[in-house]
């Protein structure tokens, strides 16, 4: 047996489908809900996408560029903001960490390519910003559940706080420089680590040793449902914008001009949001695309589900005038009702 990354999730219980760096499952289903639920478990996030964004630009750049303020985000803070199109229609939701000399993005799996050659479009000669793509050089760990918030003391970090989300630091365990970020992705409390790739097995094995549940990206992306974050190509395309994908967290309304600005702020003071995601209670799994139905109209569409232990949980975009929380509705031939979603923020839809 090697002593890659892979060698050693593979010897823990790990399966990779096939063209997958990051293991599916461990087989230990039960165990790695527990310790979401009541401890803290691991995921290899590494598949994500990691862009750095240097020179002395870079905030300006980056403010005028997404969705969030950025322009006055110090050093160890960090946010979530959506890049959109000229329509205002999402790309990608990312996590942005701000150092002192430059910013991480971290965007969803193989966004980081696509993201790159949209940013470049927009770097003119004057422009002082560099891009760089290093989702092949890092690895991205990221441990959630209750326990999680306590790990900070034995990483060694002092001067987080857990319910800051998006702060961040650099430490040295056992001799190896690792960003550490709080936040698991999820609303869900969680941390993120980041190191380079030539540390990534010395680093997972510390992680279990102290133990950590090694977590699948399957039961990731059954969380990721359940908690009702979005992502691409499911619920954030070209079909979509971000008050639309109950990202009002990740927008900012008074930061001035950005690309798709003027569309989302109508769609505010307007209260113009025709359609919103909601999660969708319902017995048995359907697949992406299933109508979604009121009487006999279509008021919706299924963009994601999965199987739970009391049935299904499904992702959709639902017309606003339908209704939202507790309405009760039919999925393909599946009665359903509609609940909220935990990720989900809705500014004047709170109510909805």
């Amino acid at each position: 047996m090697g002593n890659t990354l892979q060698d050693i999730q593979s010897a823990q219980g790990a399966v990779f489908e096939a063209g997958q760096t990051v293991p599916t499952t461990f087989g230990n289903e039960a165990a790695a809900a527990a310790a979401v639920q009541h401890g803290v478990a691991l995921c290899d996030r590494s598949h994500w996408g990691r862009i750095r964004v240097s020179d002395s630009d870079r905030l300006r750049f980056l403010h005028n560029q997404t969705t969030n303020q950025m322009q006055f985000l110090q050093p160890g803070q960090g946010c979530d903001t959506v890049f959109v199109n000229s329509t205002g229609r999402t790309i990608d939701l990312v996590t942005a960490y701000v150092d002192d000399e430059s910013v991480l993005l971290f965007t969803s799996p193989g966004q980081a390519g696509p993201l790159i050659e949209w940013m470049d479009r927009y770097i003119f000669f004057a422009d002082k910003v560099k891009l760089t793509d290093e989702t092949a050089t890092t690895v991205a760990f990221t441990l959630l559940g209750p326990a999680s918030p306590n790990w900070l003391a034995q990483l060694g970090v002092t001067e987080l706080d857990p319910e800051a989300q998006g702060s961040h630091c650099s430490v040295t365990l056992d001799g190896i420089k690792v960003q550490v970020a709080v936040g698991s992705g999820l609303a869900l409390p969680g941390l993120t680590l980041i190191t380079a790739a030539t540390a990534a097995a010395q680093l997972w094995t510390q992680l279990t040793a102290a133990g950590a549940v090694p977590l699948g990206d399957r039961g990731w992306q059954a969380l990721r449902i359940e908690q009702g974050r979005p992502m691409p190509p499911a619920e954030l395309t070209d079909a979509y914008n971000p008050l639309e994908a109950a990202l009002w967290q990740a927008v900012s309304f008074d930061k001035g001009c950005y690309i798709g600005q003027e569309t989302i702020a109508r769609l505010q003071t307007y209260q113009g949001v025709k359609q919103q995601l909601w999660g969708l209670r319902l017995a048995s799994p359907v697949e992406p695309g299933t109508p979604v139905m009121l009487a006999d109209s279509k008021v919706g569409v299924v963009t994601s589900c999965v199987a739970t232990t009391d049935g299904a949980i499904a992702l959709g975009y639902i017309r606003t005038k339908a209704g939202g929380r507790g309405l009760a509705v039919v999925v393909g031939d599946r009665p359903a009702t509609v609940v909220e979603l935990p990720f989900a923020s809705r500014g004047y839809l709170a109510e909805s």
